[in-house]
């Protein structure tokens, strides 16, 4: 087979019945395996249970703060004007770049902001605990800097990122006002993997957060899935001082996003070179069966309409469709392509515009947040009438693009609109796992 350039595949920047974890020292966020119930069967290439700190974290239920268990450190405003003298300090010492600690000053405070609306009697700790840990990892990779491998695998120790990202951004998120369409659909995904098959799943892209999100979702009812989602990462992720701690927590295949292929000419056959080596590991991984691999076909993230402000899934490039699933196709092993919606851009809306330098501001809001999967979308079978190649392509990206587009104004109805409706709706089934 001919391999397809990668850039046409980039994507953008991815239970227990305890109570859900928020920040916690380092010291005290180490975590015990086997305290919950998996499926028993792990995935080709290996995958981890998830898992759960030990005494001593700051827990919180998703519907509310519930208690702090064990020590909890004195944090409150003067340990914030600390974090922040901190910070400076480091700039004099030469040790953080003036335009990294300028940026996260201004994060710190959209992050505080954000957090203290949730409501949460722990906030304070939450805040000081979940940025002093970003800071340390912020520090570290200034100092040593992490190169990302065409195919990165979660980093769960010595530090545990996985569970960093996850604490880090599940204070931002609404639940009360959050749904999951059709878990029966993650369900039926995880029976096919279970079996062997590999699952792709097609999705528009909204945050940076957004890996956080769909774990945060499914954490209750779909777990393995959570941890083992392998994302297609465009490269802005992998170099920005402030992203790349939350990069290495997830499982991702690195790529040079095609939006952002041509910002610098002299380095655009490094690039083209870099994706074909990431398309090998795609096509490695997939041979091996049972994974489960996230891409967002538009290339970037979702944008709102400059003139009515309204916020819709970018629509999907045809050629990124077709490769990835001409790709599963050629694998030798059984395949499955889902649409997969999001809605979270009020958590941490990207800029306005397509920015070329790296090092983005980010404003941060406590919001609802909304996943669903719809059932399996088989090519075949959308394009038995149609009448050349290039028909079938388009009708397959359409018909998937479609499919992410309905759900997401159901799950826009649900978390903004008229919920009643929404619950209503025979096409999506919505639900709160984590209740």
């Amino acid at each position: 087979m001919q391999a397809p350039p990668l850039a046409a595949l980039s994507g953008g920047a991815w239970a227990s019945h305890r109570p859900a974890i928020l920040a916690a020292p380092a010291s005290l966020r180490r975590s015990r395996r086997g305290a919950l119930r998996l499926p028993a069967w792990r995935a080709a290439g290996g995958g981890r249970a998830p898992r759960v700190p030990a005494k001593g974290a700051v827990l919180a239920s998703d519907m509310g703060a519930e208690e702090v268990v064990g020590p909890s450190p004195l944090l409150d405003a003067r340990g914030e004007q600390e974090l922040v003298l901190r910070i400076r300090k480091e700039v004099e010492k030469g040790k953080l770049p003036a335009d990294v600690a300028h940026n996260f000053e201004n994060l710190f405070y959209n992050y505080k902001n954000a957090v203290l609306k949730n409501g949460d009697p722990n906030a304070h700790q939450i805040i000081l605990s979940n940025m002093t840990d970003l800071f340390e990892r912020v520090l570290l990779d200034v100092e040593d800097q992490f190169t990302f491998q065409p195919y990165h695998k979660a980093i769960r120790e010595p530090f545990d990122y996985y569970t960093f990202g996850q604490n880090y951004i599940r204070p931002l998120v609404d639940f009360r006002n959050s749904y999951v369409g059709n878990v029966s659909v993650f369900s039926d995904m995880e029976k096919k993997l279970q079996q062997g098959h590999n699952v792709v799943l097609m999705s528009n892209h909204q945050t940076e957060a957004d890996p956080a999100v769909i774990a945060l979702s499914l954490e209750r009812s779909n777990p393995w899935i959570s941890e083992n989602i392998v994302y297609v990462a465009g490269d802005r992720v992998l170099t920005d001082p402030l992203c790349k701690p939350f990069s290495m927590g997830r499982n991702l295949l690195c790529v040079y996003s095609k939006k952002h292929m041509n910002d610098f000419p002299e380095l655009v056959e490094m690039k083209r070179r870099a994706n074909t080596r990431s398309l090998k590991e795609m096509a490695l991984l997939l041979r091996g069966g049972s994974h489960i691999i996230w891409i967002a076909p538009s290339g970037g993230r979702d944008r709102p309409d400059p003139l009515t402000g309204e916020w819709h899934p970018a629509p999907f490039d045809v050629s990124a469709v077709d490769n990835m699933r001409r790709l599963l196709e050629h694998s030798g092993v059984p395949g499955h392509i889902y649409p997969l919606s999001l809605l979270c851009y009020e958590i941490m809306p990207p800029p306005q515009q397509i920015e070329k330098e790296i090092g983005e501001q980010r404003v941060i809001s406590f919001h609802g947040v909304g996943l669903s999967a719809a059932e399996e979308i088989k090519y075949g079978d959308v394009t038995a009438q149609t009448q050349n190649a290039d028909e079938a392509r388009e009708k397959f990206s359409e018909t998937l693009y479609n499919s992410v587009v309905d759900q997401y104004n159901v799950l826009k109805s649900a978390i903004f609109r008229d919920r009643g409706a929404a619950l209503s709706n025979p096409a999506i089934s919505l639900s709160q796992p984590w209740r």
